[in-house]
C-alpha cells in the first residue's frame, strides 16, 4: 500500500471522498488502514487538541468515518470505529496512575503503530458485562488473568487488549477492573471467529490461562471499570450513528445509479413513481437521522451523555434495517452482487446489536421518558 497519508490526509470536506489514490479496497485490512490513518495524523486528528482524554470532535469523526466507509468494508471500518471511539480514550485513565505500559500503547495507537482490541465480551451474555467471569486477581506486585472474550473486534490483528475483568465476585459495579494485556503475553490463544463476514475487523475469540502481567498493566483505578466503559460507549454509539449516515448515504447513492440505468418499458425504474415515493421515504429517514445526530453529538462527545447516545444508537438501527431493506429490493438480483445491498445487511445488522442492543437501548430511552418529553416542549 503506497503512500497512504495521500488518501487519508486530513481535510475540510464533509463528504466521502473520490479521487484517486493508494489501493485501498473493501480487501484492505483494518490495521492496514489503522496505520494509514496513523501516519496521515488522522486518529489525532479526530480528538480535540489531539488528545483522546478531550473526546472527539463529532464533525472530525463522522468525516473520518465517511472517508473509510467509502474505501473499505464494513469490518475493517469496525476496527476503526471500536478504536478511535473507545479503547483509545479508555487507555487515558492510566494517566496519573504510574502505569506506563497504557500510555505507551495510547502513544502507539494514535501513530497507528499498534492495534488496541477492547476485549468487554465474554461468554455471558454481551449486555450483561456485570456477570462476566474473566476474573482478574490483583496482587502486591503481581497480577493473573483468567477466562475468555467472545466476538471481539480487532483479536486477531491486536498488538494489545484493553481487558475489563472482575478482581472480586458479585454484581456491583466497583467490581471490575480495566488491564492493558500485550497479545504476545504467555498463555493467550486468539482464535478467529466463525463467520464469513466482516472481513478487515479481525474478530475473535481470546482465552486468557493463567497471564501474568506487572501491577502496571492495571488501567486507571480498580473498581471503575464499568463506570468508565458507560460513559465511553456512549462516543462509540455515536460514531455508529455517524458511520451508520455515511453508510446509508453511499448505499443509496448507488441505488439510485442502478435505478437510473435500469431501462423499462415507460423509461427507467428511477422514473417509476412508486419507486421515487421509496426512495424519498429513505431520504427522508436519513436526513432525520442526521439532524438528531448534529443536536446531540455535543452532548455525547462533551459530557457522555447517556439518554442522547441511546436517542442515537437505537435511531441508527431502526433507519439502517429500512433502508438497506428497501436499497435491497430495489436492486433486484443485482443486490447479491459483490458490492450489492444484499450483501452488506447481515453486515449492518451489527448496528442493531453492537453496542448495546436496539432493546436495551430504548429501555435506557424509556427510562429518560420525562426529559425526552420535556425537551419536547416548544
Amino acid at each position: 500500500m503506497s503512500d497512504p497519508a495521500v488518501l487519508l490526509s486530513p481535510g475540510s470536506v464533509r463528504e466521502p471522498r473520490t479521487d484517486s489514490g493508494p489501493d485501498i479496497t473493501a480487501d484492505t485490512g483494518g490495521r492496514e488502514v489503522w496505520a494509514a490513518l496513523g501516519a496521515a495524523g488522522r486518529i489525532a486528528a479526530v480528538f480535540r487538541d489531539g488528545d483522546p482524554a478531550a473526546g472527539v470532535d463529532p464533525a472530525r469523526l463522522g468525516e473520518l468515518l465517511a472517508d473509510v466507509d467509502a474505501r473499505t468494508g464494513i469490518g475493517s471500518t469496525l476496527a476503526v470505529s471500536v478504536q478511535i471511539a473507545t479503547a483509545v480514550p479508555l487507555l487515558t485513565l492510566a494517566r496519573g496512575q504510574d502505569q506506563e505500559p497504557a500510555l505507551r500503547a495510547e502513544r502507539q495507537a494514535l501513530a497507528g503503530t499498534a492495534v488496541v482490541a477492547l476485549a468487554a465480551t465474554d461468554e455471558t451474555a454481551g449486555s450483561d458485562l456485570a456477570g462476566l467471569r474473566t476474573e482478574l486477581r490483583i496482587g502486591e506486585a503481581e497480577l493473573e488473568l483468567n477466562g475468555t472474550k467472545r466476538w471481539i473486534t480487532n483479536a486477531t490483528q491486536a498488538d494489545y487488549f484493553l481487558v475489563l475483568a472482575r478482581h472480586r465476585p458479585g454484581r456491583h459495579f466497583t467490581n471490575f477492573t480495566w488491564v492493558l494485556v500485550p497479545a504476545s503475553a504467555p498463555g493467550i490463544t486468539v482464535e478467529r471467529a466463525d463467520t464469513e463476514l466482516f472481513d478487515g475487523s479481525g474478530t475473535g475469540h481470546i482465552r486468557f490461562d493463567a497471564v501474568r502481567l506487572p501491577r502496571d498493566h492495571l488501567v486507571g483505578r480498580p473498581g471503575r471499570a464499568l463506570a468508565s466503559f458507560a460513559a465511553h460507549i456512549a462516543v462509540e454509539r455515536l460514531a455508529g450513528a455517524l458511520w451508520g449516515i455515511a453508510l446509508c448515504r453511499r448505499v443509496l447513492a448507488d441505488t439510485k445509479r442502478r435505478l437510473e440505468a435500469r431501462p423499462t418499458a415507460d423509461g427507467t425504474l428511477w422514473q417509476a413513481e412508486a419507486v421515487r415515493q421509496r426512495f424519498g421515504r429513505c431520504l427522508v429517514l436519513v436526513r432525520q437521522l442526521q439532524a438528531l445526530t448534529r443536536e446531540l453529538g455535543e452532548p455525547v462527545a462533551r459530557r457522555h451523555d447517556a439518554t442522547s447516545a441511546a436517542l442515537l444508537k437505537s435511531s441508527v438501527a431502526l433507519t439502517l434495517e429500512e433502508v438497506l431493506a428497501e436499497c435491497a429490493h430495489f436492486q433486484g438480483a443485482e443486490g447479491f452482487s459483490g458490492t450489492g445491498a444484499q450483501r452488506l445487511r447481515p453486515q449492518a445488522a451489527l448496528f442493531g446489536i453492537g453496542g448495546g442492543s436496539t432493546e436495551v437501548v430504548l429501555s435506557i430511552v424509556a427510562g429518560a421518558a420525562d426529559t425526552v418529553l420535556a425537551e419536547l416542549s416548544p
